[in-house]
């Protein structure tokens, strides 16, 4: 509604443009006698500006890209069990229309062709007693033969059918919500006065981007509606629950797409030549290219603007520590400089043992081996898949015999990394072919090997913030889906 969510672009014209383009439609129906010739609406003036909008963009009365349509009253003897079907407050519901065994039908001699309920129609809520139920809209996603509305409701049909997804997009609104039920307020009943949708002040954009606006918001509650079954379906079972978020978030389930993002073959390119440039400054060594993803290797499908690479191509390096031999019981010291294992690894997280240290001398001999903050340190063995990312408190400290270090390019998000690598998809990869007869190791071609799926960087701080904020509420899977 403010302009926020999509990019204002020149060659969508203005909304003045648009605006003209549906008064002039509008003229044309009155000339046609379709519909009637109304008294103009008020100007707005600037106080009626409730909040900045794109310069391109225009404010405008509701009333002028729609039409306001009562509904019908009926003598309770004429209810019967067919003919015209009659939607009262009940059928309006998560802004669409529910039909019912227990609708109202009455004779077609009440067939009022205004009033029957077609596609693009906004059905509002206009007399109830319910506070949260007064202006409550539903959106009709088909024509509805030998479908009226009572007398309690109200049809906001729109002057240029174009703009019918953008109308619904206001309805749902938390602007559209509190106008309505601020000025609908009454002692015992709350009444939808004509006016106060038709001197209502909404933004209207140009036609392209309320296209853009309607996609964003359409891909933006596709994420919520997964998140909401996730949550219902595994609420008894946290860690399932956690589980199957994670994977959503890694197949792109769980944010929307955004065009500004570019894609992730153009990060991949970045990546790249960021690898040829520290190779040529000798800074890393050059290896052997890693073979093509083959079909069999995708286990789900991603989003069109991201790309499946292999992790160790999106990696500067991957090492493995030293080899137990090159450890000796002297090295070790009290107070010395922490060694990561698998066993210091836990939740994500590093957490030293005051016994597992070494001395300076031994950190001088393996500083091939020294951690770097922004690295990521990977278990070999045990839990496979463990992994965390080395923070400043973990700069300079020692990776051990049993994990390999990572030094991913500036181009990717290192959270998103780790939560790659931790998922249940990664650890069933890990586990299905990593070597080992008592304990499993994961091998290190295996783990450069990894068919990684790879969204565009701005993409993957937003899949890390809101897994974040949800695994953060996952003991309360009661959750309510927001409005634009």
């Amino acid at each position: 509604m403010r302009g926020k969510l999509t990019e204002q672009l020149p060659e969508d014209g203005t909304a003045e443009e648009l605006f003209r383009q549906i008064q002039a439609e509008k003229q044309a129906l009155i000339k046609a006698g379709k519909i009637k010739k109304e008294k103009p609406l008020p100007e707005i003036l600037t106080q009626d500006q409730p909040f900045a909008i794109p310069q391109n963009w225009k404010w405008v009365r509701l009333g002028t890209l729609l039409r306001v349509i009562s509904g019908i009253s009926y003598e309770k003897s004429d209810v019967s069990t067919n003919g015209l079907r009659i939607l009262r407050g009940g059928n309006i519901q998560n802004m669409g229309i529910t039909l019912d065994h227990s609708d109202v039908f009455l004779p077609f001699g009440y067939k009022d062709e205004d009033k029957i309920v077609c596609k693009g129609d906004v059905i509002i809520v206009a007399s109830t007693g319910s506070e949260t139920a007064i202006g409550r809209a539903g959106y009709a996603d088909k024509d509805y033969e030998s479908t009226m509305i009572g007398a309690f409701l109200r049809i906001c049909r729109p002057i240029a059918p174009a703009i019918s997804m953008y109308i619904r997009a206001i309805f749902m609104s938390n602007y559209y919500l509190q106008h309505i039920r601020h000025e609908s307020k009454g002692t015992n009943i709350n009444n939808v006065k004509e006016k106060y949708i038709t001197h209502f002040v909404v933004p209207l954009p140009p036609l392209a981007e309320q296209h853009r606006i309607v996609a964003r918001i359409e891909q933006a509650f596709s994420a919520l509606d997964t998140i909401d079954a996730l949550q219902a379906k595994y609420a008894d079972n946290l860690a399932v629950l956690k589980s199957k978020l994670i994977d959503s978030a890694i197949q792109g389930k769980l944010t929307e797409q955004l065009p500004e993002d570019g894609s992730a073959e153009e990060l991949y390119r970045q990546i790249q030549t960021e690898k040829q440039a520290l190779i040529k400054a000798g800074k890393i060594k050059k290896e052997k290219p890693l073979p093509e993803i083959t079909a069999d290797e995708i286990p789900f499908e991603i989003p069109a603007n991201w790309k499946w690479a292999r992790l160790g191509n999106l990696m500067l390096d991957v090492s493995t520590g030293p080899f137990g031999s090159m450890l000796h019981e002297s090295d070790y010291c009290e107070g010395g400089v922490p060694l990561v294992n698998p066993m210091h690894i836990q939740n994500g997280a590093i957490h030293p043992s005051d016994k597992m240290r070494v001395s300076a001398s031994t950190l001088e001999r393996l500083s091939q081996y020294r951690l770097s903050e922004g690295m990521i340190v990977v278990a070999r063995r045990g839990d496979l898949g463990r992994c965390a990312r080395v923070g400043k408190t973990e700069d300079g400290w020692l990776c051990g015999t049993g994990c390999f270090f990572l030094n991913p390019s500036r181009h990717v998000f290192g959270p998103f990394i780790t939560l790659v690598i931790s998922s249940p998809f990664a650890r069933s990869v890990f586990r299905g072919t990593a070597i080992g007869t008592t304990m499993a190791n994961l091998n290190h071609n295996l783990l450069k090997g990894l068919a990684f799926p790879l969204p565009p960087l701005a993409e993957q701080k937003r899949i890390v913030a809101k897994l974040e904020g949800l695994l953060q509420a996952t003991g309360d899977t009661r959750r309510r889906k927001p409005t634009p």
